[in-house]
Order: C-alpha cells, then sequence, then structure tokens
C-alpha cells in the first residue's frame, strides 16, 4: 500500500517538469532572418542569442509561459538586415503571475 502512495504522490508532484519543452539555442548572427523564421516554426521553443542577452521564441504562441506575453521582435541577422520576427516570448511586467515575489 505505501509503494501505491508513493507511486501516486510522485505523479502529481512531477507533472510539469515531465512535460516541459527543452528550448534550442542559436545564434541570431548565425542565419539569415528566413532561416531564423524557418528554424522558430519548426521548433516548439527556441532561445535566439542577440549579443549578450537573448530572446525567447514559442511556437505557436500561446506556449509562453507564466508572466510572459506573446510581441514581435526586431533583430539583426548575419548579413546585418534589419528582422522582424513574431512569437516572441516577452517578460510582461503587467502580468498577475509578476507582481508578486517569488
Amino acid at each position: 500500500m505505501k509503494i501505491v502512495i508513493a507511486a501516486l504522490a510522485a505523479a502529481v508532484l512531477l507533472p510539469s517538469a515531465a512535460f516541459a519543452l527543452d528550448a534550442i539555442e542559436v545564434k541570431a548572427r548565425d542565419h539569415t532572418c528566413n532561416e531564423l523564421a524557418k528554424i522558430i516554426r519548426q521548433n516548439p521553443a527556441v532561445f535566439v542569442r542577440i549579443g549578450i542577452g537573448g530572446r525567447s521564441f514559442r511556437h505557436p504562441p500561446s506556449q509562453c509561459r507564466l508572466g510572459d506575453k506573446w510581441a514581435t521582435t526586431s533583430l539583426r541577422d548575419a548579413t546585418g538586415k534589419q528582422c522582424v520576427l513574431d512569437y516572441a516570448c516577452v517578460y510582461d511586467p503587467e502580468s498577475f503571475y509578476n507582481k508578486f515575489p517569488r
């Protein structure tokens, strides 16, 4: 009986870790705008490095994490061209989730 209870407790405590998607990381300066858009569409979660920081892109955009909002973002690609990309999940200071300290 104790084994069944332990198994049920483990199943309840581990749901989000089991279903979390690992984001692949790409550097904006290594790809063109079209390549970046294709990578974002083909992968459910992508982190695009832009200089020191970066942006998190999720496709479809409804998969943004709590405290994030969907937006477009602009960046420079490998050729120096300015890209405007959809599906950016950015920090939302107005989110109910971000109003309380963690």
